[in-house]
């Protein structure tokens, strides 16, 4: 029986792991990420809000996402001053605040924005009260105005205000109080506020990424839990490398990370806690134990263990304790993802013969397969949308493809030669995956949307696998 790529390489993990002897450090913790606690929400300028009268406009045009051009100049200031921040000061800050907004509009698919290297800069007063005769000429349907401002507590005020160019209308406006370390945050929440004003749909661009970073030959890899921001900037490893890290997954308040790790030749379910850096073992076996997943309430763990040759899916308190099997048809059945109510379950199985995709109630109930186009299923994940179902195809290549959850309307979004593992964006829009490439086996981590014709790759300091994306930040 032929697994995917992806459990071939944990399958040897997990054979390296076991064999090797006892010298790994029974914690495996690096620094803590380090959070600079909440972003605090304001309104930007109080007598300009008061002035506005509250949010008031309308978009012009919603039917041609990928057409709708948005002019993105540099964020004003009312005097430059110097800031940790940038060390051009706050000017400087405010062109950097622009650039990361207009890479974050650009990579989804859905708009063409202009970035401030080639457009003028607005004086301070023109956030509020834009220069209309500037704009008109430059093609752009929409207007993306700010500002910095650096307190006296160091702390810095970004202000974030989008105008329809042709109507002369403001649209919306917000504003966050962020430490000078957590400037790109406001950067990523004025390019969410954008994304949701024009869609209508919930945001993305303050997630993080958790991946596993991989170094050494490939017959003796090194693997590390790593974090970034959705772009790939803000990149830290969270453990050492000491014991090997596999398959993270954030909790849905984005406050823990699950992991495997294999500490002293046993595989150990850990969950991080992102606020204090500490770790809590869930759960450790002696059996071969892979793929945990969180329940959408985070009270409880999916993962699968191999127990006399036949391995199923367990259910475990995040607390600890006695874990509860789901499965127990001769075979292999692994990956399990729930569904965002929490009532099932997809996960792939090859107790047909081939390796395929199936799904049974929360409790292990009314399993039934559901892919029957072809080719192989493995890796799914549920939507947080709750209407399709990502996962990799396998039929030759491997690619990864979406499904609604009773099988149907399949649609491959990538042709790599072996991309594999998709994780959603929070708002169900974007894809990620790795990408290993043929003969030189080196994985990367890519985007894709839902079209299938917007990939990017995210970079990474090292070889990167196994991405989990996680909710958006509080």
């Amino acid at each position: 029986m032929k697994f995917s790529i992806a459990a071939l390489v944990l399958a040897c993990a997990l054979a390296t792991s076991l064999a090797a002897p006892a010298a790994a450090q029974s914690t495996d913790l690096g620094d803590p990420i380090g959070e600079g606690g909440n972003v605090e929400t304001v309104f930007e300028d109080a007598a300009a809000a008061e002035e506005a009268g509250g949010l008031t406009g309308s978009t012009t045009d919603t039917s041609d996402w990928q057409d709708l051009g948005i002019a993105i100049p540099a964020f004003a200031t009312d005097r430059d001053q110097p800031t940790p921040a940038n060390a051009g000061g706050t000017a400087a800050l405010g062109r950097e605040i622009a650039q990361v907004i207009t890479g974050n509009l650009r990579n989804n698919g859905l708009f063409k924005p202009t970035g401030p290297d080639s457009l003028p800069s607005p004086s301070f007063p023109q956030v509020t009260a834009p220069a209309w005769s500037s704009w008109n000429g430059r093609g752009a349907e929409m207007l993306v105005h700010g500002y910095v401002r650096a307190r006296d507590d160091d702390r810095l005020v970004v202000g974030c205000y989008l105008y329809d160019v042709v109507l002369q209308n403001e649209l919306i406006r917000e504003g966050w109080v962020v430490r000078p370390a957590d400037w790109r945050r406001a950067a990523h929440k004025c390019s969410d506020l954008i994304y949701a004003r024009l869609t209508g749909e919930d945001p993305f661009f303050d997630s993080r990424i958790a991946y596993i970073a991989e170094t050494g030959p490939k017959d003796n890899r090194v693997k590390r839990l790593a974090v970034m921001d959705s772009d790939g900037a803000n990149h830290r490893f969270l453990t050492l490398g000491s014991a090997t890290a596999l398959t993270p997954r954030y909790s849905p308040d984005y406050s823990k990370i699950l992991y495997l790790s294999y500490v002293d030749g046993n595989p150990r379910i850990y969950v991080y806690d992102i606020g204090s850096g500490q770790q809590t073992l869930v759960t450790e076996n002696r059996n071969p134990t892979i793929a945990p997943r969180w329940s959408p309430d985070g009270r409880s763990i999916l993962y699968s263990m191999a127990v006399n040759g036949n391995t199923d899916i367990y259910r475990v308190p995040v607390t600890g304790g006695n874990s509860t099997r789901l499965t127990d048809t001769p075979g292999i059945d692994i990956g399990g993802s729930y569904s965002p109510d929490g009532r099932q379950i997809v996960f792939e199985s090859d107790r047909s013969g081939t390796q395929q995709c199936y799904v049974m109630d929360a409790d292990g109930t009314n399993q039934r397969r559901i892919t029957f186009f072809g080719g192989r299923c493995a890796t799914p994940e549920w939507s947080p949308r709750g209407d399709q179902i990502a996962f990799t195809r396998i039929a030759g290549d491997f690619n990864v493809a979406v499904m609604t959850p009773a099988g149907r309307n399949l649609r491959v979004l990538t042709n790599g030669w072996q991309d594999e593992a998709p994780t959603w964006a929070p708002n169900g829009r974007i894809i990620q995956f790795f990408r290993t490439t043929r003969n030189a086996g080196n994985s990367s981590l890519w985007q894709v949307d839902l079209t299938g014709s917007n990939e990017r790759r995210l970079p990474t300091p090292v070889d990167a696998s196994d991405p989990a994306w996680g909710p958006i930040r509080p």
